[in-house]
């Protein structure tokens, strides 16, 4: 449960970066931005590989590149479903998604599977 949240605070804090960076992308308050993170993350976690099996084939085709509109589809979700957090079109959607991606990557580089920060020493002998 702890990693759980620790996550979800990464994914909220990436979603603040990208709201302030990202123009036509807004976060209503503190409350919005947690209850977002929260919702996203159910929404990646369940709907998520759903839309990417489907749309396998046109992703194959563009190299991978579609996953970033699949990204952008899951932000756009999570703003339909959540009051307080708005996208301003298709580009704030795809230039969110990537400031959210990169962020939360940036973010959970440094978490291990149980939530704590992690180092990792190689000794040379």
């Amino acid at each position: 449960m702890n990693g759980f949240l620790v996550r979800m605070l990464i994914t909220a804090v990436s979603l603040w970066l990208a709201a302030l960076i990202v123009p036509g992308m807004q976060l209503a308050g503190t409350l919005t931005v947690l209850g977002a993170a929260l919702v996203l993350g159910i929404v990646n976690a369940f709907v998520r590989p759903v839309v990417i099996l489907l749309t396998l084939p046109l992703t194959i085709v563009t190299l991978g590149l579609f996953l970033l509109v699949v990204n952008a589809m899951m932000l756009g979700l999570v703003s339909l479903l959540f009051e307080g957090f708005t996208l301003g079109g298709f580009w704030s959607a795809i230039f969110g998604a990537l400031f959210v991606s990169f962020f939360s990557w940036l973010g959970s580089a440094f978490i291990g599977e149980s939530g704590r920060y992690e180092v990792i020493v190689m000794r040379r002998d």
